[in-house]
Formats: C-alpha cells, sequence, structure tokens
C-alpha cells in the first residue's frame, strides 16, 4: 500500500485532532490564568481531564482493561514521568522565567520524544520523517520566539537553572510519550484518565502546598472543563496515535498544536496576524506533507506474539475463533511467526530493528 495515493491511516486523524484541541485549550487556559494561580490551574485542568473521561467511562460502561505485568510497568513509568515529575518541574521553570521563554523550551518535547524512540526504543525514522519533524519543530519556534528585545532563548532566560528545569520537564514528558507508546494498545480513554487523575492531584497538591486556595465554583468549572477537552480527550486522542504511528511521528503532528492555540488567539481574542503565524503555517504544512507522503515498506518478519487489544481480521490477524462478530472486537490472541513486506509505520505490530 503506497502512502502517496492511500487514505490517511486512523493514526494521523487522531494525532492531528489531539494537537487541535490541546492547541485551542492553550489560549483558554490563558485566560483563566488570569483568575486561577498556576500550580492551581495546571491541578484543575488534569484534574478536569481525568475525571471527565472516568465519567465518560462510567456512562459507557466501560471496563478496566487487563493489563499484563510488563503492561503495568511501563504505564506506572509513563504516570510518575508525565504526571507526576514533569508539571513540577514546569512549575519550578515558569515561576523564574517569562511565560513566553519557556513556551519557546517546550518545543524541546518534540525533538527528545523522537531522538528517545529513535536511540533507545529503536524505532524507525526515514531522511522524510526527520526533516518533517525539524520544520514543523521550526514552526513552532518561530511561533513562540519572544518578539521584545531578546534574540535567543539563553539570553531570554533569566537564569540557567529555570530554563534546565523547563528542558527536563520536556525530557520526562518525552519519556512519557515512548513509556505510554508501549501500552498503546491499552483502552485510550483508560490511560488518559489515569494519567489526568495522577496529575491533578499531584498539582492541586503542590499548589495547597504552597498556599494556593481554590477559585470561586464558576471558575473551578470553567478550568475543568477546559481541562476534559483540551487535555483528556486530546491525551486519549494521542493514545490512538502512538498506536497506529509511533512516538516520533505521532510527537511530531502534536508540534502543530502552538499553530492551532496562535490561530485560535487571532480568530476570538482579536490577537494580530503575525509574519511569524504565516510562516509557521507554511512551514508546518511542508512537514505534514513530507509525513503524510512518507512510503516505508521492506520484508520483515514478525515474532511470536499474545495480546489482546481491538482488532479486525486482516494481514496480521488472521485466527479462528468462535466469535460470530467479524467487525472489530476484542479478545486474547497470538500472532504466528510472519514474514511479509508491505508498507508500514511502527506500530503496535512493527516494532521490529532495521
Amino acid at each position: 500500500m503506497n502512502m502517496q495515493t492511500a487514505r490517511w491511516p486512523p493514526g494521523v486523524l487522531a494525532a492531528l485532532a489531539s494537537a487541535f484541541l490541546f492547541g485551542v485549550g492553550t489560549p483558554l487556559a490563558k485566560w483563566l490564568l488570569d483568575q486561577v494561580s498556576p500550580w492551581m490551574l495546571a491541578g484543575l485542568l488534569y484534574l478536569g481531564s481525568g475525571i471527565g473521561l472516568g465519567i465518560y467511562r462510567w456512562l459507557r460502561g466501560a471496563a478496566g482493561p487487563r493489563l499484563d505485568p510488563g503492561d503495568v510497568r511501563w504505564l506506572l513509568a509513563a504516570v510518575l514521568c508525565g504526571g507526576g515529575i514533569a508539571p513540577v518541574l514546569l512549575m519550578y521553570g515558569l515561576s523564574a522565567m517569562p511565560a513566553s521563554h519557556a513556551a519557546l523550551l517546550l518545543n524541546a518535547e518534540a525533538v527528545l520524544t523522537t531522538l528517545l524512540a529513535w536511540a533507545v526504543f529503536r524505532e524507525n525514522l526515514g531522511g522524510r520523517i526527520v526533516l518533517g519533524m525539524a520544520v514543523i519543530v521550526a514552526g513552532a519556534l518561530l511561533l513562540s520566539w519572544p518578539s521584545s528585545e531578546m534574540s535567543s532563548a539563553v539570553a531570554a532566560a533569566t537564569s540557567l537553572w529555570p530554563a534546565l528545569a523547563v528542558v527536563l520537564a520536556c525530557f520526562f514528558w518525552a519519556l512519557d510519550n515512548n513509556f505510554t507508546r508501549k501500552v498503546a494498545l491499552v483502552d485510550a480513554s483508560w490511560v488518559a484518565c489515569v494519567k489526568g487523575l495522577v496529575a491533578g492531584t499531584t498539582n492541586l497538591l503542590l499548589a495547597f502546598a504552597l498556599g494556593a486556595a481554590l477559585p470561586d465554583g464558576t471558575k473551578v468549572a470553567a478550568a475543568m472543563g477546559v481541562g476534559f477537552v483540551a487535555y483528556g480527550v486530546s491525551l486519549a486522542l494521542f493514545v490512538v496515535g502512538l498506536r497506529h504511528l509511533g512516538a516520533s511521528r505521532a510527537g511530531a503532528y502534536f508540534s502543530t498544536a502552538p499553530f492551532v492555540g496562535a490561530l485560535f488567539s487571532v480568530l476570538f481574542f482579536a490577537e494580530p496576524v503575525t509574519w511569524q503565524l504565516l510562516a509557521a503555517a507554511g512551514l508546518m504544512a511542508l512537514g505534514i506533507w513530507l509525513h503524510l507522503t512518507e512510503h516505508h515498506a521492506h520484508r520483515h518478519q514478525h515474532e511470536v506474539l499474545e495480546h489482546e487489544h481491538l482488532h479486525t481480521h486482516d494481514a496480521h490477524h488472521p485466527h479462528d475463533h468462535a466469535l460470530s462478530d467479524e467487525g472489530r472486537h476484542s479478545h486474547r490472541h497470538r500472532h504466528e511467526p510472519l514474514t511479509h513486506s508491505h508498507a508500514h509505520y511502527p506500530d503496535a505490530h512493527h516494532r521490529h530493528d532495521h
């Protein structure tokens, strides 16, 4: 199957939708910051995502997934890095440097996610993917570059340690992205719910420890509502993107979020259209085109694998069973050794060496 003629795979749409929702939430969170302290707002946003997804799952009657012992370890590591350590480091950095400069440094997450996926988790990166990621990140950097007289991230940072804290936060979120990739076949709404509850609780406890107080009920509801959409639904969609695309590609698509936030600010908050916005749009469009036109195909071998996830009967799931439903269904199944050649992404079934 040639990626240049085929429809977009579901992981692309999920990753772009995740970036869109997170990007829209950024100017809304900035508006709430005028009334809520940063640490308290972070806690309410994350907690809103966890509680909102929990209610959604309860209304659906969704059961908790059955995790293998290895999955539990990866999930705990992801929750610790992304829900516990990274938010604390980010809040420390934000407390001692301008938000615009921190936004510039936060673009390191996409780069670190890709580098870890390639160097540690052996995710394949072709030249087209590297170039596409580079131009998307360049667009994000262009959007977040301060328009004041300060001309570089080094000059912008008020001191080394706050900037280092933000970069370390990006590193732990990059670890989180790669760890979550390991459990991407698990129900995405459940993964996002757990991470939201842990991160929300952590940040709220830290906010209270620093003397912050809860705002009034209207502001609490607004913050948690934004958190449910921009953090909860967005994260669930990002997990779907990880499932189909791998960490580096999903992370690159998610890097379009700053452009979405800037465009939303222009449309609804009357912020000016700048040359940076237009140039970033062009760079990000080029990066997405490079990714969508990737064609990665070679002869590869699938080893024996046993797991459970939603699937249909295709070339990778030719097994028989007694279920009458031949559509999407879930049960524990075994993959026998298989060697073939076709176009593919580094998804859960294609984590082979190159």
